[in-house]
């Protein structure tokens, strides 16, 4: 593995979409698409070609610079947020005829005033796991694939990286805590000591997990016997209540914060499942609605539930979708009405952090083309409005 850390602003000839944050600011109609958003070159143009030749040089560039990288890529395939605001942008250029061969990666911090903080790239290989990270109060940590938990290690907001110490004593989990992988292995992060440990008390018929801002984890219980699976939460190893998911339902994915939780709610046998509803609390688990509707057409989702994205907001809103959309979003936590997120661009990934939401638009597959209005759009409204992130500069 080759590093290569540029601190500071980026030089002007590498330079990719330079400055902070696009002076555009996008009001969606009901076509879901930006009026004034910039297009891209489509197959055949000169530019397309350039962009081909430029593409394969930083594949097979042995010390591919980060803002080559970038401008290969197009867009982010990861976006983590720290505490302080900042954003950790990863990028990921994939050979477009094979499934093997060469690749790179390259992630970029954006601080935030929009600039790039620091930023590093490598040389690495088709096969290898995808690299992502996951904002807490003071930095990043890279997030383990399966279970090789000793790659876990941290960035802080300037580009440091800094160790992470795994162990295997459960963490009674607090405020502040972050999960950091689930379930297999199940570890909590506590920025104060910088380690990461299983959550106390969890049960071992836990099968996913959720853990909030107040320190509380949520798990779906799922028994080896005919007893119904259960939504738990607990909250430093002591277990606060539960509830049973309702018949004829399984549980899917899961999600809490702003004293909110929601359990996809699954129909359906091993090889034909489709998510039909959610389980949702808006009290912090005191009280819970079955939500068959809602705004949500559940039938004509396309997709299983392993497609599903299920999110919470730090206001206890609920934003529910497919990846690759469409999304829907609630007005407010106590409501429970979904109205369609309206996005500038088709996304290929949507995701929440706080109340800010974070859409990339990107092709779905390793591309020498770009899409229309490739990139990072950001909204702190649910979506009523978006910008175009420059991705640092």
């Amino acid at each position: 593995m080759v590093w290569r850390r540029t601190y500071g602003r980026t030089p002007a000839g590498l330079a990719v979409a330079g400055g902070a944050v696009l002076a555009l600011t996008v009001a969606c109609g009901a076509g879901g698409t930006a009026e004034g958003a910039p297009g891209n070159s489509g197959p055949g143009s000169g530019a397309s070609a350039d962009r081909e030749t430029r593409y394969r040089q930083v594949l097979d560039d042995p010390h591919p610079a980060p803002a080559d990288v970038v401008r290969a890529a197009g867009a982010p395939s990861g976006v983590a947020r720290a505490g302080d605001g900042s954003l950790l942008l990863t990028y990921d250029v994939r050979n477009v005829e094979d499934d093997e061969g060469p690749a790179a990666f390259a992630w970029r911090i954006v601080g935030a005033d929009g600039r790039t903080v620091a930023q590093h790239a490598e040389h690495t290989d088709a096969e290898a796991a995808r690299v992502t990270f996951t904002g807490v109060p003071g930095g990043f940590l890279r997030v383990p694939s399966g279970e090789s938990v000793d790659r876990v290690y941290g960035l802080d907001v300037r580009g440091h990286r800094y160790t992470v110490g795994v162990s295997d004593t459960p963490l009674r989990t607090r405020a502040g805590d972050v999960l950091l992988t689930a379930p297999e292995p199940a570890l909590v992060h506590r920025s104060a000591t910088r380690t990461a440990a299983p959550p106390a008390g969890l049960p071992d018929d836990a099968v996913r997990l959720a853990l909030d801002e107040r320190g509380t984890v949520w798990s779906l219980e799922q028994p080896l016997t005919d007893a119904p699976q259960r939504v738990v939460r607990q909250r430093a190893g002591r277990t606060l209540g539960s509830v049973a998911v309702p018949e004829p339902y399984t549980g899917g994915a899961l999600a809490a914060g702003g004293d909110s939780a929601a359990l996809a709610l699954v129909r359906g046998d091993d090889t034909h499942q489709r998510v039909r509803g959610l389980l949702v609390t808006t009290d912090g688990g005191g009280t819970w609605r079955t939500l068959l509707d809602g705004g949500v057409p559940w039938k004509d989702l396309k997709s299983g539930p392993e497609a599903l994205v299920l999110r919470t907001l730090a206001d206890g809103r609920l934003l529910v979708g497919e990846e690759g959309g469409p999304y829907w979003i609630t007005g407010d936590r106590a409501a429970l009405a979904f109205h369609r997120v309206t996005t500038p661009a088709a996304f290929t990934s949507l995701t929440v952090d706080g109340t800010t939401l974070y859409g990339v638009a990107d092709a779905p597959a390793p591309s020498y083309d770009l899409v229309e209005g490739e990139g990072l759009w950001i909204s702190e409204d649910g979506g009523g409005t978006w910008r175009r992130s420059r991705q640092g500069g």
